[in-house]
C-alpha cells in the first residue's frame, strides 16, 4: 500500500529503472564474485503480460535488477526471493487467475507463474555460465529450484521445471569515426550490447559513449575478431576501398547482420567492387544496403534508430 510522505501527498513506488536490464547475468556473476547467495526468479509459465517465459530477476539482500511484469509484481517477488535467500526453500508464485494473491492484481489479465531458487555462493551453476558467457556459447540454465546445471545448448538435455537459454550477448562492431559511426554505436551502447568502434588511425583521445575504440588498420582489426551470428556489423566510412576492405571480411564471415551507409546510386558499384573481390552472390546478397530500415531518417541519432532497429529485426531472418 502506497504511503503518504511528510506533507500529506501519497506516493507509489518509484521508477522501476532496475527493470531496464534485460540481461542479468552480470549481476549473477558480480554477486558470485563477492561471494554473495542470491535469488533467481524466473518465469516458467505466462498466460498474458509484457514478459515472455524465461524472464529473470536477480535479487540479493538489497538490491535486485530485471523485471518480470512492469511493475505488478515485482515488490512482491523480491520480498519472497529475500525469504527464500535466507531459509533456502524454493518458492513457486502464481499471479493473475487463480492466485492466492487477490490484492496483486494483473492490470493485463491472465497469469504469470514464477520460481525462485536460492543460489549460493560458489554454485558450479554459475561459474558454468560465466565460462560460457565469455566464450559466446549458447547456453541452458536447468534447474528444479534446489539443483540446477548449465550446459551448452548441444549438451543440455534436461527437462527440469525452470530453463533459461542464454545466447552471447548482442555485439556490434561500426566501422567509422563520424557522427552517423557515433550515433550508432552511442545507441548499441545504451541497449547494453557489446560495442567496439574501429576508426583505423583515428582520433587518439578517449571515443564518447565510452566506446571501445581499435584505431589498428582494419586487416589487423579483423584478424582478432571472432565473427559469429550474434555479431552485427555496421559500415560507416563513405569511403569505398575503406568499405570494401571491412565488407569483403564481414560478408565472408558468420556475422549475423552486415550493413552499410551510403546512397542507392553508389550501389551498384559496390556490388561489382565486392563480386571482383572473390565475393559470391549468395554473400553479396546478404548486404544490408542502404544499411537501416527505410524510415525517413536524416539526423545521425534517426539514422541510428533505423539501424539498431534492422539489427533485431535481422536475428528472425
Amino acid at each position: 500500500m502506497d504511503e503518504p510522505d511528510k506533507d500529506g501527498a501519497v506516493t507509489g513506488p518509484g521508477w522501476l529503472v532496475s527493470g531496464l536490464e534485460d540481461d542479468i547475468r552480470p549481476h549473477m556473476f558480480a554477486a558470485a564474485e563477492r561471494g554473495q547467495p542470491f535469488a533467481l526468479a524466473t518465469i516458467v509459465a505466462a498466460d498474458g503480460g509484457p514478459r515472455p517465459v524465461g524472464a529473470q530477476m536477480v535479487v540479493t539482500d538489497s538490491e535486485s535488477w530485471g523485471f518480470l511484469s512492469g511493475g505488478c509484481i515485482e515488490d512482491d517477488v523480491a520480498l519472497n526471493a529475500r525469504q527464500a535467500i535466507a531459509d533456502g526453500a524454493m518458492r513457486h508464485l502464481v499471479y493473475g487467475e487463480g492466485s492466492p494473491f487477490v490484492d496483486i492484481r494483473l492490470p493485463c489479465g491472465g497469469r504469470i507463474e514464477v520460481m525462485i531458487e536460492r543460489v549460493g555462493a560458489g554454485d558450479r551453476a554459475v561459474a558454468d555460465l560465466q565460462r560460457l558467457t565469455a566464450k559466446r556459447v549458447p547456453a541452458l540454465w536447468s534447474s528444479d529450484g534446489e539443483q540446477r546445471t548449465c550446459l551448452p545448448v548441444v549438451q543440455a538435455s534436461e527437462t527440469a521445471p525452470i530453463r533459461k537459454l542464454y545466447e552471447p550477448v548482442q555485439r556490434l562492431i561500426v566501422i567509422g569515426s563520424d557522427p552517423f559511426a557515433l550515433a550508432i554505436g552511442g545507441m548499441g551502447r545504451t541497449l547494453g550490447w557489446d560495442v567496439t568502434l574501429l576508426s583505423p588511425f583515428g582520433p587518439s583521445e578517449s571515443a564518447p559513449f565510452q566506446l571501445d575504440c581499435d584505431r589498428r588498420a582494419l586487416d589487423e582489426a579483423f584478424d582478432d575478431l571472432a565473427l559469429d551470428r550474434w555479431t552485427a556489423i555496421a559500415v560507416a566510412t563513405h569511403d569505398l576501398d575503406l568499405d570494401e576492405r571491412a565488407l569483403v571480411p564481414a560478408l565472408n564471415s558468420q556475422a549475423g547482420y552486415v550493413g552499410v551507409l551510403g546512397s542507392r546510386r553508389k550501389l551498384p558499384e559496390r556490388i561489382e567492387r565486392l563480386a571482383a573481390a572473390g565475393l559470391s552472390q549468395a554473400q553479396i546478397d546478404r548486404l544490408r544496403a542502404p544499411i537501416g530500415l527505410a524510415i525517413p531518417a536524416r539526423s545521425p541519432w534517426e539514422v541510428a534508430v533505423s539501424v539498431i532497429a534492422e539489427v533485431i529485426a535481422a536475428r528472425d531472418d
